[in-house]
């Protein structure tokens, strides 16, 4: 039978890619996490898994189930929460903002996690360049931004505080022949056309993970669309190296997008809260911050 002591082992794995590295973060022995996970896919009679010299990868099963196993953590956690204390009586209106990468693959979860606990709470949402964002929070039009926080410019006037990390990974059309190799590295993508995401300053950022290749990425197409250049990988256009947040397996002509590491990059996609500083803040930011804290990985686990 399933359990909740499962779930969070799968996804101690899935956030670190290693046996070994979710066996310390749930402190338990490698063996006991193997067998839980052994059971867990003979339980959903599905491979959640693929096991290689490098560590664990999630298959096209396992990031379907993973996004379902927050989801059970988070109604849990919800539910432990409900029973502690009443919020019927909180309420107030929240002025967020937010840039466009994040909106549309890390805000909806978070709000929708939030309303169902604090439902009186009326939400704003404002979307735009990270750059007007941090003017509005910093002359207080705003309470709260959503952000990819590597590229704050006012740090000194925000407080900040990281929720999520989203690794880096190589996107690549089914069949390509880097798929062979038991790694890869820069040196491996220099003659591969490559496809540059640049919505949410994610060019530079890009660009300054190839800041160590001896030379320069072959950017053959740019596209503000995720989608876009999801499609254009899967049709053999080239690769692209995007935040692991944005994966899906699919494209949404239906053709497959496989993704690999790259063993020059660790970084990772900073995502979190700011909120301005030295201020009477909005109180329901206290209410916020435990519910986007729930069920995200730690910043060791990203990084491995």
């Amino acid at each position: 039978m399933l359990s909740l002591r499962q779930i969070r082992y799968f996804i101690a794995i899935a956030e670190t890619g290693s046996v070994s590295a979710a066996a310390q973060a749930v402190h338990i022995s490698q063996s006991t996490l193997t067998t839980a996970i052994k059971q867990l896919e003979e339980d959903l009679g599905a491979t959640l898994f693929s096991r290689h010299a490098k560590g664990m990868e999630l298959t096209h099963q396992g990031h379907q189930f993973l996004r379902q196993a927050h989801l059970v953590l988070a109604s849990v956690q919800n539910a432990r929460r409900s029973l502690q204390q009443s919020t019927d009586e909180i309420s107030g209106e929240l002025n967020i903002g937010v840039t466009s990468l994040v909106a549309g693959y890390y805000l909806a979860d978070l709000l929708a996690r939030f309303q169902r606990i604090y439902h009186r709470v009326k939400i704003r949402v404002i979307e735009d360049e990270r750059a007007y964002i941090e003017h509005l929070l910093v002359s207080g039009e705003l309470d709260v931004g959503v952000l990819i926080l590597s590229n704050l410019e006012y740090r000194s006037a925000l407080n900040t505080e990281v929720l999520t990390y989203s690794r880096y990974r190589l996107w690549l059309p089914p069949e390509h022949e880097l798929l062979e190799l038991d790694s890869i590295g820069f040196k491996e993508l220099m003659q591969e056309p490559l496809i540059l995401l640049n919505v949410d300053e994610m060019e530079q950022r890009i660009r300054r993970l190839w800041a160590g290749a001896d030379t320069p990425p072959r950017i053959e197409m740019r596209s503000a669309s995720v989608e876009a250049v999801r499609s254009l990988v899967s049709a053999g256009m080239g690769v692209a190296l995007m935040p692991d947040m944005t994966y899906r397996p699919w494209s949404v002509e239906g053709d497959r997008v496989e993704a690999r590491r790259i063993l020059e990059v660790s970084q990772t996609l900073d995502i979190g809260l700011a909120w301005r500083r030295g201020s009477v803040r909005n109180p329901l930011i206290d209410h916020l911050l435990p519910v986007a804290r729930e069920s995200l990985p730690t910043r060791s686990a990203a990084n491995l």
